[in-house]
């Protein structure tokens, strides 16, 4: 396993517990995250998004707040890293509110049900093997760069063959990305990471994306359009 070894911190919660409040975290963001989604749809706020070219802007955004959650956090406050994941759970809700345009409603909610079911089973995959799949980060790191390249590179050449491709090459690699964050935010907590609430925070944003990335190849390749 990776070590995440780190005298200074302070663990008082079992695995249970850590994993209890990381899944109640990932649950306010996904929650904030929607509700900021439908406000935006339906108040019209989305169409200034798009037209007025905020949409770029937000996305830009987002990945700010991802690098700096990554790169800052073992020295930022855990009332800190706790802004900065909530923030990226409000910015994703104004991203993601263009899917109730795009996609039927009854789409959007079979998509999100078989999302959730998949990300249990996967997290629970990742939470009760045995075996040391710290290899996979790496591996997994790797071909998430590629895919972003070849999507941003699709964006110009515009391919629907392509964009199917993608669709299931980045749905499978969120697969194992689910069974390895599972496994990794268990072996931080077991060989001391960070302190439980920071720990919380990070476990959630991890699957948090996870869970997000999935819903949303999920309904790429299932959805039903909107005419």
């Amino acid at each position: 396993m990776d070590s995440y070894n780190d005298s200074d911190a302070i663990r008082t919660s079992d695995t249970n517990s850590v994993l209890t409040n990381t899944f109640f975290r990932m649950f306010l963001g996904l929650l904030a995250s929607a509700i900021t989604a439908f406000y935006a749809y339906y108040s019209g706020l989305y169409i200034d998004v798009i037209m007025n070219g905020y949409y770029t802007i937000l996305a830009v955004v987002e990945l700010v707040v991802v690098i700096l959650f990554s790169f800052l956090f073992k020295k930022l406050s855990p009332t800190a890293v706790t802004i900065l994941y909530f923030a990226y759970a409000f910015l994703n809700g104004f991203t993601l509110s263009v899917i109730f345009a795009a996609f039927e409603m009854t789409s959007i909610t079979y998509a999100f049900l078989g999302s959730a079911a998949l990300f249990g089973i996967l997290a629970f995959l990742g939470y009760k093997t045995d075996k040391d799949i710290s290899q996979w980060g790496n591996i997994l790191l790797v071909a998430l760069f590629i895919g972003i390249v070849l999507t941003f590179v699709n964006l110009f050449i515009g391919s629907s063959m392509l964009d199917v491709v993608l669709d299931w090459a980045i749905l499978f690699l969120f697969f194992g990305l689910t069974v390895y964050d599972m496994n990794k935010i268990k072996a931080m907590q077991e060989m001391g990471f960070c302190e439980d609430e920071k720990l919380y925070v990070y476990g959630a944003m991890e699957l948090y994306l996870d869970f997000i990335n999935i819903f949303l190849r999920i309904l790429s390749l299932f959805g039903k359009r909107r005419n």
